[in-house]
């Protein structure tokens, strides 16, 4: 028999959302180790805000809100407002019930200096690493450096000489025609008006030159996670620079005890690897054909712990990958290193939080 749609609605109708998320679900793992990284974050929030006054969004609400923007590729907090309206699955994430109203995306515009003042991401980012630390999936002696570029919230337009007022005379001010014809515009001379700190660079021969800042990725090598993601001016430092402080922030923030680091090409070089002797790091580098540097001989490249290194080290790619893709860190929605590195260290620890559940579940069911 043809069923019918009954156009009389409920009007009463007791759900729970518990029961709407399957017992497998992925988000389930994310969401228990998310609840422990910000149950270890409470004092943290308790500082972040006063005793008296009208009670804000949760600081865990908002945080948790970051990740699901990660994971789910969503584009805009303001779009992320508009979902959590119908979605049930985000709002079981969040504990939020279904009788609860939303928050306007200007909470999170609201909320950015304070998560910046009081160091925030990079809390959350470090809270992560130490429970994959304690849940014995990184390893503490292996390693892999890279680095990428993430482009600016910047128009090649905005690209002017220093000290240059921008004309008045379009009639289009929003978008002015520019005509950049034989004219040379370096990092020197030219400074974008929209993000004073992004750099026009370009990531190789051939490759048309952006806006854009310097991420360096720091990854170990048991089940590559992200152990670090920097982001600096794309050219005030080399990467084989970052490369040295970022193990060596490493070694005194987690306690760990560094003896390889695998890197591409790009880190073949005399600064890099003298640096990693001096630190007592064997450097696992690709070698460039025909350049000898001291320090990295053919019994470290014949040896067998290079050759692990040499094939692992491509998973670094899968962060930067995952981040640019799915975490919508191609282009970052900020100016500036400071928001821009704020945004980073969410979306690494996301990924972070992603790659645990999956390990955990590969574990349950093996």
């Amino acid at each position: 028999m043809r069923g019918k749609i009954d156009s009389q609605q409920e009007l009463v109708t007791i759900i729970a959302l518990e029961s709407f998320v399957p017992q497998d679900h992925p988000l389930r793992h994310i969401k228990k180790q998310l609840d422990f990284v910000l149950k270890t974050l409470s004092p943290t929030f308790d500082r972040m805000y006063d005793e008296e006054g009208r009670p804000s969004i949760p600081p865990e609400r908002l945080l948790k809100a970051k990740v699901l923007i990660a994971l789910y590729t969503i584009r805009s907090e303001r779009l992320f407002c508009e979902m959590l309206q119908y979605n049930l699955l985000f709002r079981w994430f969040l504990d939020l019930e279904m009788s609860a109203g939303t928050w306007d995306a200007s909470t999170f515009s609201k909320n950015q200096e304070r998560l910046l003042k009081h160091d925030v991401a990079v809390r959350f980012f470090t809270t992560v690493v130490e429970l994959a630390k304690c849940e014995g999936w990184s390893s503490q002696e292996h390693f892999t450096v890279d680095g990428t570029l993430i482009e600016a919230w910047a128009s090649l337009k905005s690209f002017s000489p220093k000290g240059e007022k921008p004309s008045s005379d379009d009639p289009d001010k929003g978008n002015p025609s520019v005509n950049f014809h034989k004219e040379k515009r370096s990092n020197a001379t030219h400074q974008s008006t929209t993000d004073a700190e992004a750099r026009l660079c370009k990531k190789g021969k051939g490759r048309e030159a952006r806006l854009s800042f310097g991420a360096h990725g720091l990854m170990e090598n048991r089940h590559g996670l992200c152990m670090d993601l920097r982001i600096e001016d794309a050219v005030a430092m080399t990467e084989g620079q970052m490369a040295h402080e970022l193990l060596r922030d490493h070694r005194i923030i987690h306690q760990a005890s560094p003896k390889t680091v695998g890197g591409d090409k790009g880190y073949h070089n005399k600064a890099f690897v003298q640096g990693c002797r001096e630190m007592g790091i064997k450097p696992h580098v690709s070698p460039i054909e025909k350049r000898k540097v001291e320090g990295l001989d053919q019994r470290t490249v014949q040896s067998k712990g290079f050759q692990t290194s040499a094939r692992i080290r491509k998973r670094i790619e899968e962060i930067f990958g995952w981040i640019k893709t799915v975490g919508g860190f191609r282009k970052t929605r900020y100016r500036g290193i400071e928001r821009t590195q704020m945004c980073a260290y969410f979306v690494a620890g996301t990924y972070n939080l992603m790659r645990m559940a999956n390990l955990s579940r590969q574990a349950s069911s093996g």
